[in-house]
């Protein structure tokens, strides 16, 4: 059962939230931000390429031309493929832990795995950042050494940023997920 809804991220781009139930203790939770636009990457590369060709129109060096074609395919390459994320996933297994999946435009994807044993709890929180608060949703986990401390923060969906209604669903699942796992009986 997979349900999609629509949201905007704190910069007011619209983004996307499917919500996928695998098992009563496995969800995954994707925020798929907008796809790269044709018209923009278009609109870049041909201002690029027209102050390239006004220089070799002066100085009438052909490298110029070479060099403003080199530069822009080098660029294009690594914005796709290091820079441009199209979706960040959660994948939320009560019994295993936390897989947090980032998909860039250019097809590679960067995982992380969190063991459950290691989360002391997922929450959002709250920074103030160029005179406006916004909110995240980072994984506390737990120090090792101190069972009540915590020894790291995690956040979550960095590059999309969803704004505070979108970052509640996603929080609200989790919650569940870990309060099943709290109730559930230890074995020992």
């Amino acid at each position: 059962m997979a349900e999609e809804r629509r949201f905007r991220s704190a910069s007011g781009a619209p983004i996307a939230l499917r919500r996928r139930q695998h098992s009563a203790s496995c969800r995954e939770l994707a925020v798929r931000g907008p796809r790269l636009q044709l018209r923009s990457l278009s609109a870049a590369t041909s201002a690029v390429w027209l102050a390239a060709y006004g220089l070799f129109a002066l100085s009438e060096n052909s490298m110029v031309l070479s060099a403003a074609i080199f530069v822009t395919l080098i660029g294009l390459i690594i914005y796709l493929h290091f820079v441009k994320i199209d979706q960040e996933s959660l994948l939320v297994i009560g019994s295993l832990g936390i897989q947090v999946t980032s998909s860039y435009a250019s097809g590679k994807e960067s995982t992380t795995f969190i063991e459950m044993g290691q989360v002391k709890d997922v929450v959002i929180n709250e920074a103030i950042h160029m005179q406006k608060v916004i909110y995240y949703l980072c994984i506390l986990l737990q120090d090792p050494e101190d069972p009540q401390g915590v020894s790291e923060v995690v956040p979550l969906f960095q590059s999309s940023k969803p704004r505070l209604d979108c970052l509640i669903e996603v929080y609200r699942s989790c919650q569940e997920i870990l309060e099943q796992r709290k109730t559930a009986p230890q074995s020992s």
